[in-house]
């Protein structure tokens, strides 16, 4: 219990240090339009052109890969009930209302790394642009106020982890 004590404590220290950053507007701006493009919409209709475009595979892949990180993401945040930032910190409030109460893992940042991952299989001379997208909406959803950094890196633990899973049993 120790551990995972000290981890809320660094946590916590990482977050108040971001939320002290110069252009916190800008950020908070900026953060709503990133975590946006992670809520899911984008995510089928990716999956759908890939099958139009003659990728069944990789899209029926990309369809197992969130087949498998939403239930496992789903089991982590009722599991833990971590609470989010507003709920934890009494100094604090969010610059949006989450969709749930709780924050481990993030789900945003999950799926984004699963979309990564398997852009960077199929394009990958965008790799590199991609993971900046995924990496950068791991942050908007910390400069939003409703996740821990630990809740965004574990997000993007599980989104690969999957997306590899899925590419592994139904890809050559």
């Amino acid at each position: 219990m120790n551990l995972l004590h000290n981890i809320h404590e660094l946590d916590v220290v990482t977050f108040h240090w971001c939320m002290a950053r110069r252009h916190r507007e800008l950020l908070t701006r900026t953060g709503r339009l990133i975590s946006r493009t992670a809520d899911g919409p984008l995510y089928a209709v990716f999956g759908l052109l890939m099958v139009y475009l003659g990728y069944q595979a990789w899209g029926l892949a990309l369809a197992l890969s969130f087949a498998v990180e939403r239930p496992i993401y789903f089991v982590l945040k009722n599991g833990f009930k971590r609470n989010r930032p507003a709920a934890a910190l009494s100094d604090f409030r969010s610059f949006i209302q989450p969709s749930d109460q709780f924050s481990f893992p993030s789900g945003h940042t999950s799926g984004a790394f699963v979309f990564a991952c398997f852009i960077s299989q199929v394009f990958p001379q965008w790799s590199v642009l991609i993971y900046l997208w995924a990496l950068s909406v791991g942050l908007s959803r910390i400069f939003l106020g409703v996740h821990f950094p630990t809740d965004t890196v574990m997000g993007a633990f599980l989104g690969s982890s999957c997306a590899i899973l899925a590419m592994g049993v139904l890809l050559p």
